[in-house]
């Protein structure tokens, strides 16, 4: 396999090369994770492996341990198909968001992708404030996030939907309208698809990013079902985050439908998102408005003035106390952590007093 046409990137291997740990290691990319295993494309092929017991004791989060689309180090055994990893290479970008549940704790979605296509179906499904938390969560990951409106073939007012999506798309963010039904649109995201590059499709369940998937690859490898009945929802069929290399070299993250979409620390992944009511914060009276009741509020003008949709600040609030409330919840988190390892210290410092 040549690692080059799956993202190998030459600050990548020569972080490899100052952080190998012996000739016999060589760097790899996760494909695939399964419970505490992991496929990785390799220059040998296609290895089944899991961490050393090293790393898995050192690993003190989940943000530690390899996710999909991470490079990592591994003593490779090629007669067996199977390998050890030793560490994750540094990454240049990462999807997060909190896993599910109430701990703060982070779960990394896909590592290292250069491009997230957010796909949102323009049937009754399209959801603006959903966008708007998307784009948040892909801007604070370090790729660049396009807007991929899927199911163009179902929508009557198709202009209407575009206007309102482009609305909220600040930045310069690509929207596009497709249809994988009438192969329609379909040539405008080739600019993203180019050999070494990787691309994640991400999106509510039922938007179509499965039929994407095959309709880029050329083949039914994702299994995809009929629309359902009622809602115009497509079935979920994705189960697993899995890197797919595409015909023409670049790669694909496909991933299974988000029911829940908890952000985790997109403190400049919310400026980036919302950058129209940070500039009309600016020319508030008050430097600490709170776009309430405040005499001389710019962004509550606006929305008197019909610039700015009202919807649009009430999701702005929302995310910005959604965002405070996990960072007192990992801080605590935190402070327990740093609890336990003194206390781990602690009592392997009093074991060797003992042997002595």
């Amino acid at each position: 396999m040549n690692l080059n046409t799956i993202g190998l990137t030459e600050k990548i291997n020569n972080d490899f090369q100052t952080l190998k740990q012996s000739e016999e290691m060589i760097i790899g990319r996760v494909s695939l994770e399964h419970k505490h295993m992991y496929r990785v494309w390799t220059e040998h092929g296609d290895l089944l492996c899991e961490v050393s017991g090293k790393f898995n004791f050192e690993a003190l989060s989940r943000e530690d341990y390899p996710a999909v689309g991470d490079w990592v180090m591994l003593k490779p055994r090629v007669d067996e198909r199977k390998g050890t990893i030793y560490s994750v290479m540094p990454r240049f970008s990462k999807f997060s968001r909190k896993s599910a549940g109430r701990t703060a704790e982070e779960q990394i979605v896909a590592a290292n992708i250069d491009t997230v296509f957010l796909v949102n179906s323009l049937n009754d499904d399209l959801n603006l404030r959903r966008i708007e938390r998307y784009l948040l969560l892909t801007w604070e990951s370090g790729a660049n996030p396009v807007i991929v409106l899927s199911k163009a073939d179902l929508c009557n007012n198709i202009e209407e939907k575009l206007a309102e999506v482009e609305a909220i798309a600040f930045g310069g963010v690509p929207v596009i309208a497709i249809s994988a039904e009438a192969k329609s649109g379909i040539e405008k995201l080739a600019p993203y698809l180019q050999p070494g590059k990787t691309i994640a499709l991400l999106g509510s369940s039922g938007v179509g990013k499965s039929t994407l998937t095959n309709l880029l690859l050329g083949d039914e490898k994702q299994v995809v079902k009929e629309i359902r009945e009622g809602d115009d929802k497509g079935r979920h069929t994705t189960t697993h985050r899995e890197l797919i290399q595409l015909p023409n070299g670049s790669v694909l993250i496909d991933t299974p439908g988000m029911r829940e979409l908890q952000l985790w620390e997109s403190a400049d992944g919310l400026t980036e998102t919302f950058s129209d009511i940070d500039e009309l914060g600016e020319m508030c009276k008050f430097r600490d408005c709170k776009h309430k009741d405040e005499p001389g509020c710019a962004v509550v003008e606006a929305i008197e003035e019909g610039t700015l949709a009202e919807g649009r600040l009430t999701s702005y609030n929302k995310l910005q106390k959604e965002l405070a409330y996990i960072e007192r919840k990992a801080d605590k988190r935190a402070q327990t952590e740093e609890q336990k390892k003194w206390k781990n210290i602690t009592k392997q410092s009093r074991q060797k007093k003992k042997i002595k």
